[in-house]
C-alpha cells in the first residue's frame, strides 16, 4: 500500500435539484477524492481554505486519517460554487463561482509529500498542475482531471501536462471538446495520442469508457434507484480508482486499471445517493465489498 497525494479544491457548494436546494455544503474535488481514497490508503491533501472553513469539516477528513499538513489556511473566504440540476441529472449548470482564496492558490508541497508515488491532479489550473509535478521526485502513477474552462483558456499548458501523466480522467463533454470530435470512441484514441497511457471518460448514469493500449473497456454505472445529487461523483470515481491502485501497489497492468475503474464506478454510486459528502461519510469497507458483489452479478452475462 502506498500513499496518495491529491491537489485540488476545498470548497463550499450551494446546489439546487428539481426537488431541493441546499446551501453551504462541504464540497470541492480534494474533499470528494480524499474521503473516498482514504477507504483504501493513506491520503495527503494539498489545497487552500479561508478563515470561514468550519472545524467540524476538517474533522470529517481527520476521522479517516487524511493527512492535512498540506492544507493551507489563509485570510479570506473559502472557494464557493453554486450550481443546479434540471431533469437530466447528468450535467450541472453553474450559476456562480467565487474563487475567493483559491484565486491565489500556490501549491507548496511539504517535504514528506514530495516522495508520493500516486498523484492525482484534480481540476485546477494546468500551470499549477505543472508546478506540483515539478516538486514530485519520482511518482509511480500520475492522473489528471480538467474542465472546459482550462480547455478554452490554457490549451497549450493542458496539452503539455498530458505528456507528463499516465491517466486522464475527464467527463464526456470535455473529452469531446478537447479532442474536437463528437464521437467519444474516436475522441479517447485521439487524447491517448497526446500522452496518457489511459483515458477514462466519466459518463454519469451511463458508467464509464476507458481506452488504453489499443483496447476499450466500457461498463454501466451501478443502478441507483434515486439520484439525489451527482456533484462530486467524478472526483469520487478518481478516488476509488487511485485508492484501488494504491492499495494493490502493483506496476502498470491493464487488468489492474480495469478493476480500478470498477471501484471508481462503485464509489461514485454512493456519492449520488445524498447531497454533498453526506453519503460518503457513512460508507465503510464492508459496504464497498457488498456493492462490488452486487455489481458483478449485474454485469455478468452468464447465469
Amino acid at each position: 500500500m502506498s500513499d496518495i497525494l491529491v491537489v485540488g479544491s476545498v470548497a463550499y457548494d450551494t446546489i439546487a435539484t428539481p426537488e431541493e436546494r441546499k446551501e453551504d455544503l462541504l464540497g470541492g474535488s480534494a474533499n470528494y477524492f480524499s474521503l473516498t481514497a482514504s477507504l483504501y490508503s493513506k491520503v495527503k491533501v494539498v489545497g487552500v481554505v479561508g478563515d470561514d472553513y468550519r472545524p467540524q469539516d476538517i474533522a470529517i477528513l481527520e476521522k479517516r486519517n487524511v493527512d492535512l499538513r498540506g492544507l493551507q489556511k489563509v485570510s479570506g473566504r473559502t472557494f464557493h460554487w453554486e450550481g443546479k440540476y434540471e431533469k437530466d441529472m447528468n450535467e450541472a449548470i453553474t450559476l456562480d463561482t467565487q474563487l475567493n482564496v483559491f484565486e491565489n492558490f500556490d501549491p507548496q508541497l511539504p517535504e514528506e509529500y514530495k516522495t508520493s508515488k500516486y498523484v492525482f491532479l484534480a481540476n485546477i489550473d494546468p500551470d499549477l498542475q505543472h508546478k506540483v509535478l515539478d516538486q514530485i521526485e519520482s511518482p509511480k502513477l500520475v492522473g489528471v482531471d480538467t474542465m472546459n474552462f482550462w480547455i478554452n483558456s490554457k490549451l497549450d499548458s493542458l496539452r503539455k501536462i498530458l505528456k507528463r501523466v499516465d491517466v486522464l480522467l475527464i467527463n464526456e463533454g470535455e473529452c469531446r471538446e478537447l479532442a474536437k470530435t463528437w464521437n467519444t470512441v474516436n475522441a479517447v484514441k485521439h487524447l491517448s495520442e497526446m500522452g496518457p497511457r489511459a483515458v477514462i471518460v466519466k459518463r454519469g448514469e451511463y458508467g464509464f469508457l476507458m481506452y488504453s493500449e489499443g483496447q476499450y473497456f466500457v461498463l454501466p454505472a451501478f443502478p441507483v434507484s434515486k439520484v439525489v445529487d451527482p456533484t462530486g461523483a467524478g472526483d469520487t470515481f478518481a478516488g476509488g480508482f487511485f485508492g484501488y491502485l494504491s492499495k494493490i501497489n502493483g506496476n502498470w497492468n491493464l487488468n489492474h486499471v480495469k478493476h480500478a475503474c470498477i471501484h471508481g464506478c462503485l464509489l461514485a454510486s454512493f456519492t449520488v445517493e445524498d447531497f454533498g459528502l453526506k453519503a460518503l461519510q457513512k460508507v465503510d469497507w464492508p459496504e464497498v465489498e457488498a456493492r462490488q458483489s452486487d455489481y458483478f452479478k449485474i454485469i455478468s452475462y452468464l447465469d
